[in-house]
């Protein structure tokens, strides 16, 4: 991240009658064993998106990483510098009988500026944009459908783009739950991008 330190919910559109059914798929949403599916969502610093995660019910395992670029194996020294193509990103594994991919989606809402076009918080680059990356036509409809319900609540153009998912890179482990491995170090991180501000200012309906 351009973290000058080394540097939630937005009332998100329920969706309903989706019923998301984990496809075969060499990428990165897919069955990967009987039952479980991944899903992949970009909403600028990766240590901030997968604390979000932690700990949901049904959530069986995140990864952060990178994708969306054609460099492979990019490290983050490259994607923070920007021109990979790469945006910093999650992975979540998850069980569909127990959360669903809508309720991910949600959970991405209430995290993301999806106003910012720029990047996310106090990242900006085309490695800090936010995206959700739809594995099939079931996730796109969740997706799109969330989306426009977020801009007629607040009669804004959404930023955040839809794309189709690619390759997901795995990032070191040293990024690794972040969150739980250094707690002070990304609590002031977290701070000091006023992430939580912005969020909170969304949440009461600002934009």
């Amino acid at each position: 991240m351009a973290r000058w330190l080394m540097a939630g919910a937005l009332l998100a559109a329920v969706v309903t009658g989706v019923v998301v059914m984990a496809q075969e798929n060499k990428m990165s949403t897919q069955k990967v064993s009987s039952g479980m599916a991944t899903a992949v969502f970009a909403g600028g610093c990766f240590w901030c998106m997968e604390s979000e995660y932690h700990g949901i019910p049904g959530v069986l395992s995140t990864t952060v990483g990178f994708t969306g670029g054609t460099v492979e194996n990019p490290s983050y020294e490259a994607v923070s510098a920007g021109g990979t193509g790469h945006v910093e990103a999650l992975q979540v594994t998850y069980d569909p009988t127990v959360v669903t991919y809508a309720q991910l989606v949600d959970i991405f809402w209430g995290n993301v500026d999806p106003f910012d076009d720029q990047g996310q918080f106090c990242d900006k680059g085309e490695q800090y944009k936010a995206a959700l990356f739809v594995g099939n036509s079931a996730e796109r409809a969740v997706a799109e459908a969330s989306a426009k319900a977020i801009a007629e609540k607040f009669k804004r153009v959404v930023a955040t783009q839809i794309l189709p998912v690619q390759k997901f890179w795995p990032a070191d482990e040293k990024h690794q739950a972040f969150h739980q491995k250094n707690p002070l170090r990304y609590k002031y991180y977290r701070w000091g991008c006023g992430r939580d501000g912005r969020l909170e200012e969304l949440r009461r309906g600002g934009a």
